[in-house]
């Protein structure tokens, strides 16, 4: 399937080594840790205090609830999708938007005025998922669509294909209630009440497919539908697996003709009935074609310049030609028909050149787009455009980089825009700059005096794909992840842990030269293979790369493979503390600290296996999941199972069902206290623990769906739970990085606690004054 069902992926990972590393783990410890140390740790454990188990909190702590990254926080029960792949546009200036996936089933959306109209749904679950193309008539939305059969699970014929197949079609919706499928053929499955059946009768196979096998190198060159345009008689579909354009009856939906074209993708309609097309749109190079409404060439299609990746097209109410430019420009290009002659030439362009990545490199703001994937215009000559951060056929990396739907006169002067930045992404307070946020591959400015889900303002964009195109944001799949932002020898840094703590990535900054982009500047490979894509990479997946000439690359002579000085964990828990020490934690074999080794020339941090040790797990625990240590107060705090906690496989993200904190880790460690956390997987909703972190006087830990608890970190007395308020309709999507918390104490003593969102493009923030 186009992108994972997190509940499912989780919990299908396999999570062994093998015993034969095990062994040879333990003996690597006993090398390298002191028994002194092993003996303080087991010999003290006895002393400390254990608490009783968890007993739910009486106390909901009076925070506000905010968020950041969403032009709406579904208060009133809409928000921004996470992703847009393409838009239609109506005369009256409504944009029908579409995408394969929206966390939470807005894959087909409507727009007008920077408000959110409604969702089609039925492209989500159960088997249905979004599409690149959309296209719309005075009666129907037609939208491409796939559909699967949840790896054999739903099994009507007529409904869902076969076991080991997958459709690529188009779903007919009512213009005036995308919700209704506009029903064109009988099915011998078919119940009125059925909504599934409904569905089934209003679709149009276009291909059908083998199924994407679970763990596959992801391809792009699939049997999707690459774009749609109609008539209220016609509807033209770009079948582009199979070189050619189909032309079905609009209200039959049976096909009139064909005619071969190669690879085509976006179509649009001029007023006198031909057909443009973007044809060569896998793999080179898209270029423009020009059709008669019988499928005959028309030679008058304009050649795009060197450089363009022309991602989509329409004809605006003038005649013009618009194509939506992904590559460097990052512009829409207007052709104009020369007089009477048969030749079109581009006359003019909306949007800087450039895009974000010109002036000051990642500054957002109107007309510097970033991922251009579509373009319309309305009966008034308002042109729309929409953006994704990287473009249309960019696998699962589109959905985490930020939709942008924007809105723009005829003068230029953009007239409203929508934001749906964040996905898979948590948030850290910059310590170099007061109310500026980073996330994965974002940064903002907080104004804490604004109304709620106003404070923020997108600030930066990090990810320079055009200077930077190694930077593991766009080869590994793994969505921006949790950021820790440490300040260092002068210089702010950025660390990176994905959504399956598969490894640790490291930016550096260098506003001078790069404005908001971060560099990639280190990686620490943890499981080979989340590190398959990475250029030169050493085989297997235990080292470290650092980038020493200072051009964000992978140059083959810049990794240090472990040669069996320390025990790979392979585990879930990544800390980075204020000294710029990196920790990870193992399931069974132990705690590495990497220590900071100080600034390179080019402005690197240096990490080495040869400046780095293992810690063993010490009592009470047989399965350690985190560890966040306190440099100041040579503090740690872990988490994870015990012999009479034990680790349940089904639940491999959580960080475990108890905590304790050691005082003088570093030299005599003193079991402080140990405390049992959140744990009933038979409640609705589950109720564990997904992440903590530690600031001012607190430990915060927060449960899947997104319930805080805060208790204060001296004593491990729990003061209360925060909750999701009525600002973001009382509900939170799943947290799904693990320790997707952070914490900052203000000057003031307010807290800001951000907490990853999965379902509705943001960020929580919430306000909280103990």
């Amino acid at each position: 399937m186009p992108y994972l069902c997190h509940w499912q992926i989780e919990h299908s990972w396999p999570l062994s080594d093998g015993e034969n590393l095990l062994v040879r783990t333990l003996r690597r410890i006993q090398v390298l840790v002191s028994r002194f140390w092993v003996m303080s740790v087991l010999g003290m454990a006895a002393v400390a205090p254990a608490y009783a188990a968890y007993v739910a909190p009486p106390t909901v702590l009076p925070a506000r609830t905010s968020w950041i990254g969403n032009t709406f926080g579904f208060g009133d029960g809409v928000w921004t999708q996470i992703n847009i792949t393409a838009i239609a546009v109506a005369p009256d200036g409504r944009v029908f938007t579409n995408a394969p996936w929206d966390e939470s089933g807005a894959e087909v959306s409507i727009y007008k005025n920077g408000k959110v109209l409604g969702t089609a749904d039925g492209t989500h679950g159960w088997g249905h998922y979004g599409g690149n193309a959309i296209a719309l008539n005075q009666r129907y939305v037609f939208v491409a669509v796939a559909v699967g059969n949840e790896r054999g699970v739903l099994s009507r014929p007529g409904i869902w294909p076969p076991k080991g197949k997958q459709w690529f079609g188009v779903s007919r919706r009512e213009i005036g209630d995308i919700k209704r499928a506009a029903t064109f053929q009988a099915n011998p499955a078919a119940d009125k009440a059925d909504e599934q059946a409904r569905l089934a009768a209003a679709f149009l196979m276009v291909n059908e497919a083998p199924e994407e096998k679970r763990g596959a190198p992801k391809t792009e060159f699939r049997q999707d539908v690459g774009g749609l345009a109609a008539t209220d008689s016609l509807l033209y579909v770009a079948n582009t697996s199979a070189n050619r354009i189909e032309v079905y009856d609009a209200e039959s939906m049976q096909q009139r003709s064909n005619w071969s074209a190669p690879q085509p993708g976006r179509l649009a309609l001029a007023k006198d009935g031909t057909l443009w097309a973007l044809v060569n749109t896998q793999g080179a190079k898209a270029r423009l074609a020009h059709y008669t409404p019988a499928g005959a060439p028309i030679d008058d299609a304009p050649a795009l310049a060197a450089g363009t990746d022309a991602v989509d097209l329409t004809i605006d109410g003038q005649g013009r030609l618009l194509v939506a430019d992904n590559g460097p420009r990052q512009q829409v290009l207007i052709f104009t028909r020369e007089g009477g002659a048969n030749t079109y030439r581009e006359t003019s362009a909306l949007g800087e050149r450039g895009g974000i990545f010109s002036g000051v490199p990642g500054r957002p703001g109107p007309q510097r787009f970033n991922g251009l994937t579509g373009v319309g215009t309305d009966a008034g000559g308002n042109i729309y455009v929409s953006t994704n951060g990287i473009g249309v056929r960019q696998g699962s990396t589109g959905a985490g980089l930020g939709a942008t739907l924007e809105s723009y006169a005829t003068d230029g002067k953009q007239l409203w825009q929508v934001q749906g930045l964040l996905f898979v992404d948590g948030a850290w307070m910059d310590p170099a700059r007061p109310n500026s946020v980073y996330t994965g591959n974002k940064r903002f400015e907080l104004d804490l005096s604004k109304p709620v889900g106003q404070e923020w303002k997108y600030a930066g964009f990090l990810s320079g794909r055009f200077k930077y195109p190694e930077d593991p944001s766009f080869s590994v799949d793994d969505w921006p992840g949790q950021p820790i932002a440490r300040r260092l020898n002068g210089h702010t840094f950025l660390y990176l842990v994905d959504m399956y703590s598969d490894h640790l990535k490291i930016y550096r900054f260098d506003a001078k030269r790069d404005g908001e982009l971060a560099i990639p500047s280190g990686y620490f490979a943890g499981r080979e293979r989340a590190a398959v894509n990475i250029p030169n990479r050493p085989a297997g997946g235990d080292w470290i790369w650092h980038d020493d000439n200072g051009n964000g690359r992978f140059e083959a002579n810049e990794f240090e493979v472990n040669s069996g000085l320390l025990p790979n964990p392979g585990g879930w828990g990544w800390w980075v503390d204020t000294k710029g020490d990196i920790w990870h934690t193992s399931d069974t074999r132990g705690i590495n600290r990497f220590r900071y080794g100080g600034v390179d020339k080019v402005g690197n941090p240096l990490y080495a296996y040869d400046n780095a040790q293992n810690y063993p797990m010490p009592a009470p625990f047989n399965v350690v999941k985190r560890a966040v240590y306190e440099a100041e107060t040579d503090t740690m705090y872990l988490t994870g199972y015990t012999a009479d906690e034990p680790f349940d496989r089904g639940y491999w993200k959580e960080v475990g069902r108890r905590l304790v904190r050691y005082d003088h880790w570093s030299g005599t460690p003193r079991e402080r206290y140990s405390i049992a956390l959140p744990w009933d997987t038979k409640s609705k909703p589950l109720v564990t623990t997904i992440g903590l972190t530690v600031e001012g006087k607190y430990l915060f830990t927060v449960e899947p769906y997104g319930m805080v608890h805060v208790y204060e970190k001296d004593t491990a007395r729990e003061v209360g739970v925060i909750k999701p308020g009525p600002e973001v309709g009382r509900a939170s999507g799943w947290v799904d990085v693990p320790n997707g918390i952070s914490a900052s104490r203000q000057a003031d003593g307010e807290y800001l606690i951000f907490v990853e969102e999965d379902a509705r493009g943001k960020v929580m923030m919430y306000r909280w004054r103990p």
